[in-house]
């Protein structure tokens, strides 16, 4: 039972990285697609504007997604971790050359500089996204099996690459339609009409992506495809599937904050359809949730932990949020340092 209620805990997580963190990644596909130096000036500097506030607490949800694992799903985290070592040490490296792109970029004086940060930081928000998700997808086919090494097969299959596509574009998803509503905030209508032009596009992407992917789970994950088109599985593939016309239909006008609520349930709903569709495995069909939990001591402990955790750390995030969409966390520009500088020596 304990086990169950843990597992639970865990997709949630794995949801809310989806959906944070998603947002960032998605603002850096739209960096690299945003063309030369001059095209790409004002778009790129929403995105510096935009996630400047924000994009490092969103990585609040990978480290909890890696506590739970390791803790309370030993034995998953071990076989996981053995078979897809690479796609996972790519996602993490790509993590971190995301952040210290996106850091480095914007103090950086020289032109040829901004350049090579902001394409470290672009190109690894498109390869980190994939690698997670690919890894997920060679999860959910059940190819990580207690005998399976560190191979190829493991994350190179069908169900992994389209896992990994559907996460970049789930991602560009996300990314355009904040984008679209901070240009709003921001005082830039013309951007607003540029992201969301962009998500309507990536939207049509993941809506094919995702028929694409169910048609072949049905030879290649039959498992899985079951629980998608069965049961709890099937309604919050519904969920998905409304939500992504409201979207489309909100995204033909201009920018609001319903946009946001229905993209945000497009990816959520996905993830959670994916989560139950697996029930009762961490891996189909060979591990149960059972099978892959830790101790019953250690699961008591944890879920108090992470009940504490969840007590502090959501109202935190939240104001942070709200106190980012209300404009209460621009940084200081150099003319703003200047005069505090003054009124102290007057």
């Amino acid at each position: 039972m304990i086990a169950g209620v843990v597992a639970v805990v865990l997709l949630l997580v794995i949801t809310a990285y989806a959906c944070a963190g998603g947002t960032d990644y998605g603002a850096g596909f739209w960096d690299l697609t945003a063309g030369g130096a001059e095209r790409g000036r004002r778009p790129r500097r929403l995105i510096d504007h935009a996630m400047a506030p924000v994009w490092e607490v969103n990585n609040v949800w990978l480290i909890f997604v890696l506590v739970i694992m390791w803790t309370g799903f030993p034995v998953f985290f071990q076989q996981v971790f053995t078979a897809m070592w690479l796609p996972l040490a790519l996602a993490a490296v790509g993590t971190v050359l995301r952040g210290a792109g996106f850091a480095l970029r914007k103090p950086s004086r020289r032109l040829a500089g901004r350049r090579l940060y902001g394409a470290v930081f672009a190109v690894s928000s498109l390869l980190t996204p994939f690698f997670l998700g690919a890894a997920a997808g060679g999860v959910a086919s059940g190819r990580v099996t207690a005998g399976t090494m560190a191979a190829t097969e493991a994350w190179a299959n069908p169900t992994s690459l389209l896992f990994g596509l559907l996460a970049v574009a789930t991602t560009a998803l996300l990314g355009g339609v904040f984008l679209a509503a901070d240009a709003r905030r921001f005082d830039e209508p013309d951007l607003d009409g540029y992201f969301r032009r962009r998500a309507l596009g990536a939207l049509a992407v993941v809506a094919v992506l995702a028929l694409v992917t169910l048609f072949v789970t049905h030879g290649d994950a039959p498992h899985l495809w079951h629980g998608l088109t069965h049961g709890v599985g099937l309604v919050f593939v519904v969920v998905a599937a409304l939500s992504t016309l409201t979207t489309a239909w909100l995204l033909m006008r201009p920018s609001g904050g319903w946009a946001r609520v229905s993209a945000v349930t497009v990816v959520a709903s996905s993830v959670i359809a994916w989560g139950m569709a697996q029930r009762p495995y961490l891996i189909p069909t060979s591990m149960t949730i059972a099978e892959g939990a830790g101790a019953h001591t250690t699961l008591r402990w944890l879920t108090f932990v992470t009940l504490v955790a969840v007590l502090l750390i959501i109202p935190a995030v939240a104001l942070l949020y709200w106190l980012d969409t209300q404009g209460e966390l621009e940084g200081l520009t150099d003319a703003d340092l200047r005069r505090g500088g003054s009124g102290d020596e007057g």
